[in-house]
């Protein structure tokens, strides 16, 4: 039996992603009120943070077996408004550890979410036999900007990270039994065909060079995510609503960005649209570090979001499309490490701004961001056929036992 709207299999996942990133990105424009509470320094915070990834890599690697015995649909609509409460409860813990603990959890959610709805998207790609990914992503920076702005709001008028991440529950249940309780998961692209990978995948040199030309995209988008809000509050002492809307206007860039993106691929070179993507982010960066004023920090903020939505799935499509090893394989070596990059760096960039001030956790950017342009001729010039296995589809099977 299903309920809600009746929606198109590429609507459903534009859906999905919005609703699960809202439901996630309510936290981070409360970060600064929760460090405040807390009495800590950006290092300590940044610890505590962790939990977080841990709780991700973990799932990317164990739960995709776990899932596909469940059900894609029973999971996801249980998951997600799941997701929201674990916040909810996690954002009363009373110390750094506590939160830390707390979010362990929360990152293990995240991580099967992600598997889920990336397979989708590769399926529905395949169903459909035209690029839907970077779109998909666009809805999911559609859903943290909503949620930045939310926060911000809520921020402004005083209303504590507590009170404002139980609001967000009910407003999640109700986003999920709305668009996706009709969800029905879409026909494995890969059916008859039995090849697995293994759960840790050896990367080659090729896939090695790949990682390098996502680092910096990887690394400024978990940071940017991470300590935006803190960074306006720290250097120009912004208040919740500024603090909060930057975060926003991060998010608000990098969708705008990924909606076109691939029709605007199709159309160029995926080698050519990368440097322009991080020569953009580059700027982004020296603003960010540089900046003397609020407005200017802002606007490095939003060439951080158009800077850092492309790569990553330039680099999946890219690794797909060797013909050294199976596709799965290859996703999987790529998307282990560059995962690593983006959950674990944000955090530890904590103890960065300790030392050096938290402009220079952005600054470090910088040397990651020549890296990528130094590699990024590996992405090739011709873009990938959506009918190639893609992030979602392969990376799934890799974590397969």
């Amino acid at each position: 039996m299903t309920f809600g709207l009746s929606l198109a299999p590429q609507h459903r996942v534009y859906a999905g992603f919005a609703i699960y990133s809202f439901g996630m990105g309510n936290i981070f424009p409360r970060l600064p009120d929760i460090k405040h509470a807390m009495g800590i320094e950006d290092g300590t915070l940044g610890l505590s943070l962790i939990g977080t990834p841990i709780g991700t890599l973990t799932a990317l690697t164990l739960a995709a077996p776990i899932l596909e015995r469940v059900g894609f649909r029973r999971a996801l609509l249980g998951l997600v408004p799941l997701l929201s409460v674990a916040y909810a409860i996690a954002v009363h813990a009373p110390g750094p550890l506590a939160l830390f603990l707390m979010l362990i959890p929360v990152g293990l959610m995240i991580g099967s979410v992600e598997i889920i709805l990336n397979v989708e998207a590769d399926r529905t790609e395949f169903l459909l036999k035209r690029r839907i990914m970077n779109r998909a992503h666009s809805f999911w920076s559609i859903g943290f900007f909503g949620a930045g702005l939310f926060g911000a709001a809520l921020g402004h008028l005083g209303i504590s990270p507590q009170l404002h991440l139980a609001i967000v529950v009910p407003m999640v249940a109700t986003g999920i039994a709305l668009f996706l309780g009709g969800y029905e998961p879409a026909p494995s692209r890969f059916a008859g065909n039995d090849e697995t990978a293994p759960k840790l995948a050896r990367p080659t040199l090729p896939i090695l060079v790949l990682v390098a030309v996502t680092l910096s995209a990887m690394l400024m988008e978990g940071a940017s995510i991470d300590w935006s809000a803190i960074y306006m509050r720290t250097v120009f002492d912004a208040g919740p609503f500024v603090a909060g809307f930057t975060v926003a206007l991060f998010a608000f860039s990098q969708a705008s960005t990924r909606f076109f993106a691939d029709s605007f691929v199709e159309r160029h070179s995926p080698s050519g649209v990368a440097r322009v993507l991080l020569a953009t982010m580059a700027v982004g960066v020296l603003l960010v570090f540089f900046s003397p004023a609020p407005l200017l920090s802002m606007l490095g903020f939003a060439l951080l979001g158009i800077g850092s939505s492309a790569i990553f799935p330039l680099a999946i499509s890219a690794a797909a499309q060797r013909t050294d090893r199976s596709a799965a394989i290859n996703v999987a070596a790529l998307s282990q490490i560059a995962f690593v990059a983006f959950l674990l760096g944000p955090p530890l960039l904590g103890f960065v701004s300790d030392h050096w001030g938290i402009r220079s956790a952005f600054g470090i950017g910088i040397p990651f961001i020549v890296l990528s342009l130094l590699t990024a001729g590996s992405l090739g010039r011709r873009a990938a056929s959506p009918v190639a296995p893609a992030a979602g589809e392969a990376l799934a099977r890799a974590h397969e036992a």
